[in-house]
């Protein structure tokens, strides 16, 4: 028990790490990116087709590419942007890579979805495009971003599992290089209920946020 615990400790620190670096870097970048995508439509505030288009086709390229493909792919960037392709600090430059664009399309939808009518007024009322995006868009979609934060988290958590695999250290690495190759059931099976758990409790505090925001 207690040489399991010394196996699952670590691992589960460095998947927090790798899953809340990530998912940091993932909205900083994300979230505007897919306000970009919304306010560029051809009826939106700030109509460019260019830029439009421009977007959503490297968004669907890299969302198109397997995550693990993803990885080796961009090796080289990891090695320029952290110094090494191995390790948890490594990892987080795949993570967000993919996660940004599945994050972006996320918050597209959701913002789509603000009543019209309430842009349609804040346009009447001379509001630039910066105040009905910080203003009327982001407010509005507020419960919906949340949601989709907590999606995000739980999908960088399964990226991040899959990076283990490639050296990415974390649970994933735990259960691959203990659990697989060592054939230790124990510390497989206690690798996936700890996963459940971590996922379970992201989206119900995840759904808890929304809800409470969604009163106001």
């Amino acid at each position: 028990m207690i040489e399991l615990l010394d196996l699952l400790i670590p691992s589960i620190n460095e998947t927090l790490y790798m899953v809340f670096i990530s998912t940091v870097f993932t909205v900083i970048l994300g979230l505007p990116l897919g306000i970009l995508l919304v306010i560029t439509r051809e009826d939106s505030v700030l109509p460019n087709s260019k830029i439009y288009n421009s977007l959503s086709i490297l968004i669907n390229i890299t969302r198109s590419i397997p995550f693990v493909i993803l990885m080796i792919f961009i090796i080289p960037f990891t090695r320029l942007v952290v110094g090494s392709s191995i390790g948890t600090n490594a990892a987080i430059v795949p993570l967000v890579v993919a996660a940004i664009p599945f994050f972006a399309r996320l918050v597209e939808g959701s913002i789509l979805e603000v009543n019209p009518g309430v842009i349609e007024a804040g346009v009447s009322m001379g509001a630039s495009p910066l105040e009905i995006v910080l203003k009327i868009l982001i407010p509005e979609a507020m419960p919906s971003l949340v949601l989709n934060v907590t999606v995000t988290i739980i999908n960088i958590i399964g990226y991040s599992a899959m990076a283990g695999a490639v050296g990415g250290g974390g649970l994933g690495y735990l259960a691959i290089g203990y659990g697989y190759h060592r054939f230790q059931t124990d510390v497989m099976f206690a690798t996936v209920i700890i996963l459940i758990i971590l996922v379970q409790l992201i989206q119900i505090s995840g759904n808890k946020i929304s809800n409470s925001i969604y009163r106001k």
